[in-house]
């Protein structure tokens, strides 16, 4: 299914054949994707479990983002809103608009489904242009501080390992 369309962008979803290309890519990049992580995606998404979305930029596959319809961790388990996992754009498309239309996608997607989405955001600088985004686009946190894989940290806590798994939640109301 195409979600948007202009005469360079389109954000559609996953198909399988984008697994390769975006291990390539972040490859190249100079990170250490899992080719199962992709399609892994694309089962969960086949099961109905969420939405997969890839972004091309004139006919390359430029970003991804996921609406899962189900929280299963954090402070959002239980409340039956959807969650936006896992945005990215890769370096090469940044700064084309392109991240501002996959969300705009994937927030039409979640108010199908709720009036209220949520996503997690890693506290790292590596996240920066992320968190700034999602501010701009009126996501807020949801107060109970940052958490490390699926366990809310507590004030003088030790966090041994700053790594993706260190994260803020925010919330944003659709309607």
């Amino acid at each position: 299914m195409i979600y948007y369309q202009d005469d360079e962008l389109t954000i559609r979803n996953m198909e399988e054949a984008d697994a390769q290309v975006f291990f390539d890519e972040y490859t190249a990049q100079g990170w250490h994707p899992d080719i199962e992580y992709y399609r892994m995606r694309v089962r969960e998404q086949a099961e109905g479990k969420c939405i997969a979305l890839t972004a091309e930029y004139k006919g390359h596959p430029a970003g991804t983002v996921y609406v899962y319809l189900t929280v299963h961790e954090g402070p959002f388990k239980g409340k039956g809103w959807p969650m936006i996992v896992d945005f990215s754009v890769l370096k090469k498309y940044q700064r084309k608009g392109i991240g501002g239309r996959m969300m705009d996608a994937a927030e039409q997607i979640a108010g199908q489904y709720a009036d209220t989405v949520c996503l997690g955001v890693g506290v790292c600088d590596s996240y920066g242009s992320a968190q700034r985004m999602y501010v701009k686009r009126g996501y807020i946190p949801d107060g109970s501080g940052v958490w490390y894989r699926d366990k809310q940290c507590v004030q003088y806590e030790t966090v041994c390992t700053v790594d993706d798994d260190l994260v803020l939640y925010l919330s944003k109301k659709l309607r």
